[in-house]
């Protein structure tokens, strides 16, 4: 249960709504308790029908009372046969209904009111688990993603989290209420025949270790049918986002037959997961029921011995409490089962929860609010895992002073956009250190840093929200009018006020109601409003169409002024005015120089210039 209580320490922001809980839950099983014994004055009223016996009773005088089975059949019999004596037997039956019907309303307002204060625990925790999960995939590193896979995550996000739900939280309310109901009823069988009460603690013990069996076999069903959830997610992930490449390649029935197939596996185990949980409640009863039987057995031999140690009222009211413990068992049980089946997800998303987050701010972050001289590459190298064989950079040198443009140019492959995402620590060096104005930027604040940066990358990354959100995103208090200028900047103004409401308009998943040229623009607005003083482009223009690329580029040279730009290219044409083109292949600069100079060594650039030329 160790698991258990894990999921548990998000209640401890709700303790007091779980003391509340636990106090109710403890008067409704005392009242739950009085009501059923109440079926011994009641079996008394109808077995006191000889006058002499009940004559006697009264004669004997007010018995001291005591905590037994003796000490409370006498002060019974004595109210009783005083009652019946002087008021007679129906207002005797009276007073005992009136007494179970209050017992009975307390009970149930007790029990609602302890549901009343589980709510709150069992609603929040959930939210808090998602919160910190959200939390905790922002923070992430870019490199715990390239391991895992994206349909994954989000089947932790939401199948795990939906299964903790319906199967931790709504088992904490059992949880909490049947354990009290179960020991305050043995307190009183033991009070009532410790000889009997002792069969049931030999006996339960028993079905206890079947039980838990069979909860940690369902445990590992559990985990495996996540997994596969995990997989379908994935499956649907890469359709919905490739449907155009499948369809185009008439890879309909492949992808639907690798879909069926992880579907029928999780199926399979789903069906074996349910048969073991559909197993608990008759295995519970039958279980019960065997322990019931015994307990009538032995009782039955106490009160017919020569000497009996309990009459039949004693008897019958004894197995009825006992008959109480049945459903407390059997809901434990579910909850047991259910709490096994939910763990299976904890772990889950705990692997996510406990990832480590290996790029951080540091101890003691440097305050970095502006860019002054250069940027430096020093002896940088880059392994995306650690002791891997083969780097994907190299002992890179590079400084780049304020001010400039530089080029990273090269095969696919070669390292461009790993250095271009180590700057804003995207990734951080193997070897080496980056620094900005002589600081390494693993001593400052990541904030700080990425507040330095604007991004504009080869795929438009954009958010099914308006274009002025868009263009707004992760910019406090801006106005319209600054949106719109940097719109205009970007040569995006005139097709957005085209648009059914302009600037308000929502432009769909990714963007996807609007050209590749018109998504780019909105990203190079999204840059020039946030107004920082070193971009990053990568490919920037790589996907476009020529007309949109000249609307781009033109967005670009002007989103460039006065900047200091690290430019990704592969079209040559659109760097050839950059102050120094670096070239890279397997991780390693070599050749650097400006557009000129490098056509003048006839290397490698001269090369892939020709071969874009000769295109």
């Amino acid at each position: 249960m160790r698991k258990f209580f894990g999921v548990l320490r998000y209640v401890k922001g709700y303790w007091k709504y779980g003391a509340l809980n636990i106090f109710f839950n403890i008067l409704s099983v005392i009242f739950s308790l009085f009501s059923i014994a109440m079926l011994f004055p009641f079996l008394q009223v109808l077995l006191l029908a000889d006058a002499a016996a009940m004559q006697k009773t009264i004669d004997g005088g007010k018995p001291v009372f005591h905590f037994s089975a003796t000490g409370l059949t006498d002060s019974v019999n004595y109210f009783l046969a005083k009652t019946i004596h002087d008021e007679g037997k129906v207002h005797a039956l009276v007073l005992i209904c009136a007494f179970v019907i209050t017992n009975i309303f307390l009970k149930n307002l007790f029990r609602y009111l302890g549901m009343y204060f589980i709510a709150p625990i069992r609603n929040g925790v959930v939210r808090d688990m998602r919160n910190k999960m959200y939390t905790k995939v922002l923070d992430l590193p870019l490199s715990y993603y390239s391991e895992e896979r994206k349909g994954d995550i989000i089947s932790r996000m939401t199948t795990d989290v939906q299964e903790i739900e319906w199967s931790v939280m709504q088992s904490l309310e059992m949880i909490f209420r049947e354990p009290f109901t179960i020991v305050f009823f043995l307190v009183v069988m033991v009070v009532m025949s410790p000889q009997l009460t002792l069969f049931a603690f030999i006996l339960l013990p028993l079905s206890g270790f079947m039980i838990g069996r069979i909860g940690k076999s369902l445990r590992r069903s559990s985990a495996r049918r996540q997994e596969k959830m995990g997989l379908i997610l994935s499956i649907m992930e890469e359709t919905l986002g490739g449907l155009r490449i499948i369809k185009g390649f008439n890879a309909e029935k492949n992808m639907n037959g690798r879909f069926r197939a992880e579907n029928e596996a999780y199926t399979n185990i789903s069906l074996k997961m349910y048969r073991k949980v559909d197993l608990a409640s008759p295995l519970s009863e039958f279980l019960g029921v065997t322990v019931m039987v015994t307990i009538l057995y032995f009782g039955g031999k106490l009160a017919l011995d020569t000497n009996p140690t309990m009459n039949g009222s004693l008897l019958i009211t004894y197995l009825a409490i006992f008959s109480q413990l049945l459903p407390p068992a059997k809901a434990f049980t579910t909850a047991y089962y259910n709490v096994q089946k939910g763990l299976a997800s904890a772990e889950r998303i705990d692997k996510i929860l406990n990832a480590e987050v290996n790029i951080r701010d540091a101890a003691n972050p440097v305050a970095i609010t502006k860019f002054e001289n250069e940027i430096e590459y020093r002896d940088v190298s880059f392994a995306y895992r650690e002791g891997e064989i083969g780097w994907v950079l190299d002992n890179v040198n590079l400084k780049i002073a304020k001010g400039k443009t530089i080029a990273l140019v090269g095969q696919s492959g070669s390292g461009k956009t790993t250095l271009a995402d180590m700057l804003p620590r995207f990734y951080d060096a193997t070897k080496g250190e980056i620094l900005i104005d002589g600081i390494s930027i693993k001593d400052t604040r990541l904030k700080d840093l990425r507040s330095l940066m604007g991004i504009v990358t080869q795929e438009s990354i954009l958010f099914n929200d308006t274009v002025y959100n868009n263009i707004a995103f992760g910019i406090d208090n801006v106005t319209e009018q600054q949106v719109m200028e940097a719109a205009r900047i970007a040569n995006a103004h005139e097709f957005i006020m085209q648009m059914p409401q302009g600037y308000q308009t929502n432009i769909g998943d990714r963007g996807g109601k609007m050209s590749g040229g018109q998504r780019q623009r909105i990203s190079i607005a999204r840059a020039v409003l946030k107004n920082p003083p070193i971009l990053i482009l990568d490919e920037a223009t790589s996907a476009l169409d020529t007309e949109s690329e000249r609307l781009v580029q033109d967005a670009l040279n002007k989103l460039m002024q006065n900047r200091t730009s690290v430019v990704i290219a592969h079209r040559l044409s659109t760097i050839q005015h950059a102050d120094e083109i670096i070239v890279m292949q397997k991780g390693v600069i070599i050749e650097r120089g400006t557009h000129a100079g490098l056509i003048t060594k006839n290397g490698t650039y001269k090369k892939l210039h020709d071969l874009q030329s000769f295109v």
